[in-house]
């Protein structure tokens, strides 16, 4: 009898574990402050969103701060469970499921002070070299527009290095991961350059699901729920508040 107890014992464990095991999402996200970045309170408000809204839904997960191109592929690849912050574009639901929308970012054209660039409409920005990180999807008009000089880089604070060089004419981002970046630049870069007044988009980010999950539809639905609920209860809004927005 003991024996049997034991062998109960011993499958239960191993039940336990490797449900534990196989709930366990890897989320990974590039550097994105304040939104994703491992050095920050949770790393991120967006990252401290999604895990507690995870969380929530019954998946424990771990994360990993990778560059934005390695992150993608990593996702497409099955080697990542969760990408934290994905801007929806056609191509990416070839690799992954969007949930709704969990966040809105707002994004703005950047120019040299001394430059006299106006931005009503992208064809008055056709002449003008943009730099781009790689792989972003900043909106469908923008991204399909070939006609547009697009100089294809690491990261922001590259591109607004190259624009405050006069190597590059615009580049754009996110109002509120522009201005954390530009925060920390040397004074000479921070005070060259100037946002334009009119934005690009308004863009809802998404978690982006690996399709090689075979979860990926009730993770998705888990995480939607749960954001809901959170919105419901306050606790989206107390999150909101402590990341300082």
């Amino acid at each position: 009898m003991p024996r049997l107890h034991l062998a109960f014992a011993l499958i239960g464990l191993l039940l336990l574990t490797q449900s534990a095991t196989a709930e366990k999402l890897r989320l990974v996200a590039d550097a994105w402050p304040p939104f994703t970045d491992a050095t920050l309170v949770n790393g991120g408000v967006a990252t401290d969103i999604v895990s507690t809204a995870l969380a929530r839904a019954g998946y424990a997960s771990d994360f990993e701060q990778v560059p934005w191109a390695r992150a993608l592929l990593g996702v497409g690849e099955g080697r990542y469970d969760v990408l934290v912050n994905a801007w929806f574009n056609e191509e990416r639901t070839h690799i992954g499921q969007f949930s709704s929308e969990y966040l809105l970012n707002r994004i703005r054209f950047i120019k040299r002070k001394d430059t006299p660039i106006e931005y009503n409409n992208l064809q008055q920005l056709h002449t003008y070299p943009i730099a781009v990180v790689r792989g972003y999807a900043y909106s469908p008009e923008f991204d399909g527009d070939v006609a547009l000089q697009k100089v294809q880089v690491h990261n922001f604070p590259m591109a607004v290095r190259m624009l405050a060089a006069d190597r590059v004419k615009l580049t754009l981002e996110d109002e509120y991961v522009a201005r954390y970046y530009l925060a920390r630049e040397s004074s000479k870069v921070r005070n060259s350059v100037e946002f334009l007044p009119n934005p690009l988009s308004e863009n809802s980010l998404h978690i982006l699901v690996s399709l090689k999950n075979p979860d990926h539809e009730k993770i998705v639905a888990g995480f939607d729920r749960e954001i809901a609920a959170m919105k419901e209860d306050g606790s989206y809004e107390r999150l909101l508040r402590q990341h300082g927005m």
